[in-house]
């Protein structure tokens, strides 16, 4: 027998191998119910154990007689319905799948997972169309510790259990050099939520010497007949007020921030697929707790963790975010009264005190919790338990009087007069005929 049928895996083909050269060394002699297990043991290096259940079947090997069966319980028992679930909605991402099945307490492994994905294809929702290849080619390209940070928007539709839809805007920020990511979700991309989202990420993040993001209308109007761009002028009193520069991107070239560009698709892949929340700010701390997985895990692009690289390197360069009273008034937007005392803070109205006698106050919201302010945020005239409920919230200090009651301004002028009856009926006055007059 040769050296490549003796590293086989083939049991019975060791075994005849082995009987063969038995049988040689003995010639007639050769009896298979009286050969030396010791001797087969030296020769094809199988348990004597094993030899000796083999002897009893003649040195055939026949399959186990479990073979084939499968176990009434494996580790998957009990999740099989929720990957059926994600299957159906086309995630087939099995980290994403994984990372779900471990908020439920799966105790296994990532390769059953893949298993069972691969065995259960046909749930998954066949593909509309078919996308063409991209023939443009681009190219990474990295930057300095603390130089620069990409900042995006991205939308995304909502379903309710009433059958409805609305859409949320997902902010995002990462740093280039290291690749750590911040995410938060809000009811619009109005420039306030950028500049809310922008001084969140700096607090965690730190500040960099520019921020690199595309041509929204909220920071550039338009450009000069130079090429430079005209700043909005909110815009660049934030960028003077907090320390940083703004670098715009070539329109259309979504390579220029690729980082952010794919932050936000990989946001749409892995993070939001058979998500579930109660209202938004359940939403934001589910994606504080995904960050902090996401920026503690190897990432092969940077061929580092995050979080470890930026705190070893990124902090040193970036400047830390002081919040000042000026920067304060960037978290509090400005927001009208109305004329039954409410204002209205990312659709839902609350209750303001009667006795503030100014029409602009500024409103913050802090987990489930919104602080009302007087406009110069010197100090706090009243907070609210953030329900999401659509109904008014109303505030202990909001009439002058226990309960709003709508009075007159002025009292009631209007008037009728009666006249008296006659008898005589002026319909016959048409057929006087001495007064000339004849009607038809």
């Amino acid at each position: 027998m040769n050296k490549e049928d003796m590293n086989g895996n083939d049991l019975q083909t060791i075994i005849t191998h082995g009987l063969n050269q038995i049988k040689e060394k003995m010639g007639p002699d050769f009896d298979i119910r009286k050969v030396n297990l010791a001797e087969m043991q030296r020769i094809t290096g199988v348990s004597r154990a094993k030899l000796r259940r083999l002897k009893k079947n003649n040195f055939i090997v026949s399959p186990h007689g479990r073979t084939g069966q499968k176990a009434d319980r494996t580790v998957l028992t009990g999740f099989t319905e929720t990957i059926d679930n994600l299957l159906r909605q086309n995630v087939t991402n099995a980290q994403v799948i994984y990372d779900r099945l471990k908020e439920k307490s799966y105790a296994g492994g990532i390769t059953q997972v893949r298993v069972y994905i691969e065995a259960h294809r046909s749930l998954i929702p066949p593909k509309r169309q078919l996308v063409s290849p991209q023939g443009n080619r681009g190219r990474r390209y990295s930057t300095p510790a603390g130089e620069s940070y990409q900042m995006d928007w991205g939308f995304i539709d909502v379903e309710t259990n009433a059958d409805d839809t609305y859409r949320l805007a997902c902010f995002v920020m990462v740093c280039h050099h290291c690749g750590m990511c911040y995410i938060e979700f809000f009811t619009n991309a109005r420039q306030e939520n950028l500049f809310i989202g922008m001084l969140h990420a700096f607090q965690m993040m730190g500040i960099p010497r520019y921020i690199l993001t595309d041509n929204m209308k909220s920071i550039v109007i338009r450009r000069a007949s130079d090429g430079s761009p005209i700043w909005q002028k909110d815009y660049e009193r934030f960028m003077n007020t907090v320390g940083f520069e703004t670098k715009l991107c070539k329109p259309r070239h979504p390579f220029t921030k690729g980082a952010s560009e794919r932050l936000v698709r990989f946001v749409k892949e892995n993070f939001l697929p058979g998500r579930i929340f109660t209202e938004l700010t359940d939403l934001n701390y589910q994606a504080d707790h995904w960050c902090l997985e996401q920026n503690n895990r190897y990432h092969q692009s940077h061929d580092c963790v995050p979080f470890q690289m930026h705190g070893k390197e990124c902090s040193q360069k970036t400047t830390r975010l002081e919040l000042t009273d000026e920067i304060r008034l960037y978290l509090a937007p400005e927001r009208a009264i109305s004329f039954d005392g409410f204002v209205a803070y990312e659709g839902r109205r609350f209750g303001v005190p009667y006795g503030y006698e100014q029409k602009i106050c500024r409103v913050m919201r802090d987990g489930y919790t919104l602080y009302i302010y007087d406009q110069k945020m010197q100090y706090e005239l009243t907070h609210h338990n953030v329900t999401w409920s659509r109904k008014d919230s109303f505030c202990a200090d909001q009439y002058p009087k226990p309960e709003p009651e709508e009075e007159p301004t002025a009292s009631v002028k209007a008037g009728i007069h009666q006249k008296e009856s006659s008898d005589h009926d002026p319909w016959f006055d048409q057929f006087n005929l001495e007064e000339g007059r004849w009607h038809e």
